[in-house]
């Protein structure tokens, strides 16, 4: 891959990677309810679920789609149905012990979404499939060996998990506005809010 296509392909993974999306309002809630520590698993299983896509965009998965646009369209109405029960977990995650008021018992935590769900996600998430389609299909000649489609794959990645870490860390500073229990719930549910906003520029999308 040439220098200058090299630099163009880099600068379009990190600046789809640190642009708002599901994966990145998902850590942003994250990092505010479970801190910055508890979601590593969750930063670290976005990123390797994209490399795993990206690798298999690059050996021809998206030509596949062109041929068969039904497949595309199965994974993008999953991926609504599954953002729009995230964003109801997300709505309903119970505080943290230290924001309870004293006396009340303690709701069941909500756990932050692991390592294995997050790379999961990433094959229902549309804005993953449009990332991984757009930077293959613009930046990565079709005819290219295995070895640049795999190293391009781990470039992306590599790109993705700083700039996904970067929301995560900025929830986990927001823990200290938030430690009111009622500032919190105002926060999951504007989260929960623009994440089912977040599906409409992705579904019109391909």
């Amino acid at each position: 891959m040439p220098w200058d296509t090299l630099l163009a392909f880099s600068l379009f993974a990190m600046v789809t990677s640190i642009t708002p999306g599901p994966n990145n309002l998902m850590l942003l809630a994250s990092g505010v309810n479970f801190g910055f520590r508890l979601t590593v698993p969750h930063m670290l299983g976005i990123s390797s679920g994209f490399l795993v896509m990206a690798f298999a965009v690059g050996l021809g998965l998206a030509e596949v789609f062109s041929r068969l646009p039904w497949i595309y369209g199965v994974l993008k109405w999953a991926g609504a149905i599954y953002m729009l029960y995230l964003a109801r977990c997300i709505a309903n995650s119970a505080p943290p012990d230290d924001v309870l008021p004293v006396g009340q018992p303690a709701a069941r935590p909500a756990m932050p979404l692991g390592f294995w769900g997050a790379a999961a996600f990433q094959w229902v998430n549309p804005k993953a499939w449009v990332m991984a389609i757009s930077g293959f299909s613009t930046y990565v000649p079709a005819t290219s060996g295995l070895m640049i489609v795999a190293g391009a794959a781990v470039l992306f990645a590599a790109i993705n998990l700083p700039c996904v870490s970067v929301w995560a860390l900025c929830g986990a500073r927001l823990r200290n506005v938030l430690r009111m229990r009622r500032n919190l719930i105002l926060f999951n549910n504007g989260m929960a809010v623009l994440l089912v906003i977040s599906l409409y520029p992705l579904l019109r999308a391909y």
